[in-house]
């Protein structure tokens, strides 16, 4: 390598270490205003983040790092980097060429926004309060199109947010896919819900000790091999997980006295995040590329855990006598294919984040479409409530009695994180056909998992996804696993033979 593109290369390398340095400074403020921060004082912490996010900003579309992407760009040049120094120039270039015409007032006015926004919105839906939230979230959706002007218009506005999560992405494309899944799956809903053979769940609805909860889920976190040395578990009003380094990654639950498995699931998502975060190689730490390579790949690897894993009968096998020791007064008499098949009850419910693995799809497709009316069809932020429970009532048959069950339910428009949704029904369909691999090459896999050894099945993972961070991306990964592209209709064959089961229809009238 030449002396002048080595010395180009480290100094860019100390720009990028510097720009990652803020990014887990502001990470780290994030996670503590939403886990414990006194109250009165976020709004001055809003504008705290929002100072440092605009430095940030500042970084990331310098003169000083234009210049280093002009000379690292060029083709004489670019063919003398290492693979990883590749990617990491073309992560920051789309970065510099996506931002450096936005004005950095704009980005700390987003970004005290957003944060003070996230306040506002969890207390508006303890209070059931859309219009004291309404005002803040106009002026997010407001923004949010005023930097897709900035960002360039894709083959629709909605399309440019897509990209943001999922690369490549498109309406076009994702209209396909659901439209395939769908059909799949609305006729197996229907069976389901004509089945005989209805779980009972009542059982599940009993008060449940918050402090029991916790040792189920601190136990299971560590059988799957979340590092508590290299990250922690908190409580918060909406489950999350924050990867600050690989070595500091921290995740919250929500615990719920008359509801035990909604702790004991987000615990197993949130954990499925963590362990990607965690085992990213350290040779990427300080750069671009020490994260998920996409969200819907990121996705694949909470929903991998909390439903191919935590909700077959295999874990249950393992693990239900754990969970009967904890609540033997309220488990007593129940055996656990009972149990097991209340787990995986399928029925019409109000919130996402407690919807079974089929119906769930549908809460995701209803957030895609009203996403899509804000962006594409100039929906206004006001009529949300009346879109939002019109579409619960046609896919799901439910309208919710209130806008804290209904519209204010997710934390992510608070955060301005539209184009998001869409990646948890990709990560289904990912996990699905990854899955599928992994059964192949794992011949062991089901067996493993009633023995409570999972940690074989996350170094297949670390293997084949989690140590490459974001130096492949998905459509590598995905071909690289499983020799094909994205493929739907293994989430829906894994579905039907589960359901088919669980509800006996086959021998169903």
């Amino acid at each position: 390598m030449e002396q002048y593109v080595q010395d180009t290369l480290t100094q860019f390398r100390q720009l990028v270490r510097k720009i990652s340095s803020y990014g887990e400074a502001l990470a780290l403020m994030g996670w503590d205003l939403r886990t414990g921060a006194p109250r009165k004082g976020a709004e001055l912490r809003a504008d705290t983040i929002g100072v440092l996010a605009t430095e940030h900003f500042k970084l990331s579309v310098s003169k000083e790092m234009g210049g280093y992407i002009e000379i690292l760009s060029r083709p004489d040049v670019f063919e003398q980097l290492e693979d990883n120094d590749k990617r990491i120039v073309q992560d920051v270039r789309k970065e510099y060429e996506l931002n450096e015409k936005i004005p950095p007032e704009k980005i700390q006015k987003y970004s005290s926004l957003t944060t003070h926004a996230q306040t506002v919105w969890e207390e508006a839906k303890h209070n059931d309060d859309f219009k004291g939230f309404e005002p803040l979230l106009s002026e997010i959706v407001a923004m949010k199109r005023d930097f897709i002007d900035y960002w360039g218009v894709k083959e629709t506005r909605y399309d440019t947010l897509l990209d943001m999560y999922e690369p490549d992405l498109t309406v076009a494309k994702l209209d396909v896919v659901f439209d395939r899944l769908k059909a799949r799956l609305v006729p197996l809903l229907e069976k389901i819900k004509q089945s005989a053979h209805q779980p009972d769940n009542d059982f599940l609805k009993q008060q449940y000790d918050i402090g029991q909860q916790e040792k189920i889920g601190h136990l299971l976190l560590k059988e799957m091999g979340f590092d508590f040395d290299a990250g922690r578990l908190d409580e918060s009003v909406h489950p999350f997980a924050t990867g600050l380094n690989p070595g500091d990654v921290r995740i919250t639950t929500n615990y719920m006295p008359e509801d035990v498995m909604s702790a004991i699931f987000s615990s197993l998502h949130e954990g499925g995040h963590a362990l990607y975060e965690q085992n990213i190689s350290h040779d990427l730490a300080g750069t671009p590329l020490a994260t998920g390579t996409s969200m819907g790949i990121h996705e694949s690897q909470s929903r991998f855990w909390e439903n191919v894993v935590g909700r077959s009968r295999s874990f249950w096998d393992r693990y239900y006598s754990d969970l009967q020791q904890l609540f033997p007064e309220q488990l007593k008499e129940v055996s656990l294919d009972t149990f097991y098949r209340a787990a995986n009850r399928v029925e019409n419910t109000l919130i996402r984040i407690e919807a079974d693995e089929l119906t769930y799809n549908l809460h995701i497709i209803i957030r895609y479409e009203i996403e899509k009316m804000l962006f594409n069809e100039g929906l206004d932020v006001k009529d949300l409530p009346k879109v939002w429970n019109s579409k619960y009532q046609e896919y799901l048959g439910i309208t919710p009695p209130n806008d804290a069950l209904g519209v204010l339910q997710d934390v992510h428009w608070s955060g301005g994180d539209f184009g998001y949704f869409a990646s948890y029904s990709l990560g289904n369909m990912y996990a699905a056909q990854m899955t599928h691999t992994m059964r192949k090459e794992l011949p062991d896999f089901e067996k493993w998992i009633a023995e409570g050894n999972l940690l074989p099945i996350k170094e297949w993972l670390t293997d084949k996804i989690y140590k490459y961070g974001k130096s492949r991306t998905p459509s590598e990964l995905i071909q690289q696993i499983t020799g094909e592209d994205l493929n739907p209709d293994y989430l829906a064959d894994y579905l039907e033979e589960k359901y088919n089961e669980i509800y006996h229809l086959q021998t169903s009238n």
